[in-house]
């Protein structure tokens, strides 16, 4: 694999483009939506996909499995859902003439994409199952370790936490996502493309145009990019400046931000940037690359204090600021033009 090598970028450009037009085809008017989605999944990372009912936050998800040929669950997480209803659990098998035993019955997390669907929905003891499958892709049931399936996604929804039965994700499940995207309302044109697509006779169909030993290959490849020690430091800067406690933070985290981003934030914004670059036909990583996926890897890991919750702040206005403070020290433009 070599990233400097023309055709082998070429080749990773092209199945991008294919995932990308699959999606196309039913999703409509989200495009840097999709752009997003399919970073965090080449970069082998989950996505919680934010946004009020009927935006098509679902169909996204169900879309994406149908264009990769993988395993697809859906679980529906409601107030009554259980732990063992999303991992499995131990049943009683009794045969005539045999011993009564125990066997496992897989839940639906094991699969290579599970949809969690409202996951803000289920209370925190079973939100909380999913830590260790998302950050070790293994459970831990009656004391056995059972690894998942590779490769291993999340792709979840959630609601607006002042919607009526939802409840907060533990800061420790939000770290484990790659990228946390909002899911906003389409415009005018893109919503009566919306009405014409699903009232009229036919609709698209997905076709399967990746597997996961694809999907694979394609994150391994793109992890060879190299990063310039300028870009990777700047990186750096980015993520220190959302802890109040340091000499890069400004005035405004200082006095509105509890805790900053964690290492996770780091490591989101260098794999994405490297396949943001292999994408804008560049063989390196650069500055607007980070910046440009700074937003969707930090919203979720900086976490406000009550002062700012009680003045109406929201992580992204304070990290728009950020963002800027950064790009013009660094003579980068702000806000970076997205690639789609």
């Amino acid at each position: 694999m070599n990233p400097d090598d023309p055709a082998q970028a070429e080749a990773f450009r092209e199945k991008i483009r294919l995932l990308t037009g699959e999606l196309r085809k039913v999703i409509v008017g989200q495009d840097a939506t999709i752009f997003h989605v399919i970073l965090a999944i080449v970069a082998g990372g989950h996505v919680l996909l934010e946004g009020v009912p009927g935006l098509g936050k679902t169909l996204l998800v169900r879309s994406l499995a149908a264009a990769l040929h993988l395993k697809f669950q859906r679980v529906q997480f409601t107030p009554d859902l259980m732990p063992a209803d999303l991992l499995g659990t131990n049943i009683l098998v009794e045969e005539p003439g045999s011993i009564p035993r125990f066997e496992f019955s897989p839940g639906p997390i094991f699969c290579n994409l599970l949809l969690g669907d409202e996951i803000n929905r289920a209370t925190p003891k079973t939100q909380s199952a999913l830590l260790e499958a998302m950050q070790e892709h293994a459970v831990t049931i009656g004391g056995k370790t059972r690894a998942l399936e590779t490769p291993f996604f999340v792709l979840a929804t959630q609601n607006p936490l002042d919607m009526e039965g939802t409840y907060p994700l533990p800061e420790a499940q939000l770290d484990r996502f790659f990228f946390k995207l909002k899911v906003g309302y389409p415009d005018r044109a893109a919503f009566e493309e919306i009405l014409d697509r699903t009232t009229g006779p036919e609709a698209a169909q997905i076709l399967p145009v990746l597997d996961g030993a694809t999907l694979c290959g394609l994150g391994a490849f793109a992890r060879a990019v190299p990063v310039p020690p300028e870009v990777r430091a700047r990186a750096v800067d980015l993520v220190m400046a959302t802890h109040p406690e340091t000499r890069e933070a400004d005035a405004r985290v200082r006095r509105f931000v509890r805790y900053g981003a964690s290492p996770r934030a780091g490591q989101a914004l260098l794999l994405a940037a490297k396949i943001r670059a292999l994408l804008d036909g560049r063989f390196h990583a650069a500055t607007e690359d980070i910046l440009a996926c700074a937003l969707p890897a930090l919203r979720h890991r900086v976490l406000l204090n009550f002062e700012a919750q009680a003045e109406g702040h929201d992580p992204d206005t304070l990290l728009d600021e950020v963002c800027q403070t950064c790009a013009s020290r660094w003579g980068t433009p702000w806000p970076v033009p997205q690639r789609m």
